[in-house]
């Protein structure tokens, strides 16, 4: 059974992570949704509340075979990787500038385990511009974020910030 990793932050979960957890589905067995917790980056949600948000959404994808793990973790990805027994690492691409710092962690990833491949799945060109961070910006001041995330999680981002 071959497993993948794919990981993040997912705060919150855009339908550009919900469309590369799609494809990744299908080039593996079983896929792991990381939920990292990095509390460098001063997420809105708390991990449960992500891991929450995350569960629903995947579970259509179920149904086509795949079994689908949502993981939380704060330890290197590496490491996450080798406990959930993943083979590869899964990664979404928007832009050359995400290409650049997923060139170098690849790098370092081989370094400390050249078992583990790293796949990255470019983003349809509809999801390119979504990114998690310009998602809160938006609804912190009152735009409307329907066209980046499904309806409950456009829901629970509009109550997080008190709209």
């Amino acid at each position: 059974m071959r497993t993948g990793l794919y990981a993040g932050t997912f705060d919150p979960l855009t339908l550009g992570h919900i469309d590369i957890i799609q494809r990744a589905a299908k080039l593996v067995d079983r896929l792991v949704i990381g939920v990292a917790i990095n509390r460098d980056k001063g997420p809105l949600f708390d991990l449960d509340e992500r891991v929450e948000m995350i569960a629903p959404e995947v579970e259509s994808l179920r149904a086509h075979g795949t079994e689908i793990v949502v993981h939380p973790f704060e330890n290197l990805l590496i490491d996450c990787a080798r406990d959930v027994g993943a083979s590869v690492i899964i990664r979404g691409l928007r832009a050359v500038s995400d290409f650049e710092y997923e060139y170098q962690m690849v790098g370092m990833n081989r370094a400390l385990d050249d078992n583990i491949e790293t796949v990255f799945l470019m983003a349809e060109a509809k999801y390119q511009a979504i990114a998690s961070k310009l998602v809160k910006e938006i609804a912190r001041l009152g735009g409307d974020v329907s066209t980046f995330v499904t309806p409950a999680v456009r829901d629970r981002l509009y109550r997080q910030l008190g709209r």
